[in-house]
């Protein structure tokens, strides 16, 4: 039955009409996404993307075909392979290309579609293993995360990612797939309770798999923003006015939330 499985596996992949989604996060989340990722760039950078806002989000739905199927094939094993790699990094190699030859817009809608290949390896829902998910789970997952999106801070996952080269970008790669792999079981043991799917309207900002969605949102706009940015340093693109990440750290001051208690005084 497992060899008939594996035959079976590459044939459903390559059929006509039965190529597997790579993407699933909400429609809207690519956008939000997007300009969010715009804030931690260059400001000259930031302009020349959003003014092509819109070519830049149908580059990121149209993945091509070869990559959607690796996609598929890897992130259940929780390891990107050789090939899938090498492909990704030809979707870097050709926006580079092209800013380098001078066809700047059309290299610039190739780079900010390099924002889909940091959406999907940051969503943890498709970094379940062969397993997968119980039927009903990854929709109330979605659906917890898109009614909290505009509740849903944004922080600078990693600085260092901003400061990556393009050679690099294999590493960052992987690295938001095994960061996705390790949130899975907190998506399961928070949505799918003694044997039945948990409604998201029953969770809140405290709960762990908000959190999980919070830190995947984040973690897919700094991936977007170092990628964006490894490749335009790379074409020699105008670096000068980067904005500054802002570092917020807890007011000690402040009143709880509710429902949390206020801290012990500490004993004498």
């Amino acid at each position: 039955m497992r060899r008939a499985l594996a035959v079976l596996l590459p044939i459903l992949l390559t059929a006509p009409g039965v190529l597997p989604r790579a993407s699933a996060w909400p429609a809207e989340t690519i956008t939000a996404l997007s300009r969010d990722a715009r804030k931690l760039l260059p400001r000259s950078l930031n302009r020349l993307l959003g003014e092509r806002e819109s070519q830049v989000l149908d580059e990121a739905q149209r993945l091509p075909p070869d990559i959607a199927r690796a996609l598929a094939l890897d992130l259940p094993t929780g390891r990107l392979s050789p090939q899938t790699i090498q492909a990704l990094q030809s979707q870097a190699d050709a926006a580079l290309s092209l800013l380098k030859q001078g066809q700047a817009s059309e290299g610039l809608i190739r780079l900010g579609g390099l924002l889909r290949i940091a959406a999907d390896l940051s969503d943890p829902v498709l970094a379940v293993g062969p397993e997968g998910w119980p039927p009903g789970v990854t929709r109330e997952y979605y659906a917890l995360f898109a009614a909290n999106l505009a509740k849903m801070p944004v922080v600078l996952d990693d600085p260092r990612t901003l400061e990556l080269k393009r050679q690099q970008l294999p590493t960052l790669w992987q690295s938001l797939v095994d960061r996705g792999r390790d949130q899975v079981p907190v998506i399961r043991g928070e949505l799918f309770v003694n044997g039945r799917v948990v409604d998201h309207r029953r969770l809140d900002y405290r709960s762990p798999a908000w959190a999980v969605s919070s830190l995947a949102y984040s973690r897919a706009v700094t991936a977007a923003a170092g990628s964006w940015l490894a490749v335009w340093r790379e074409a020699h693109g105008d670096t000068t006015n980067t904005p500054r990440a802002r570092e917020l750290k807890p007011d000690p001051s402040a009143p709880p939330l509710a429902g949390q208690r206020p801290p012990a005084p500490e004993a004498p």
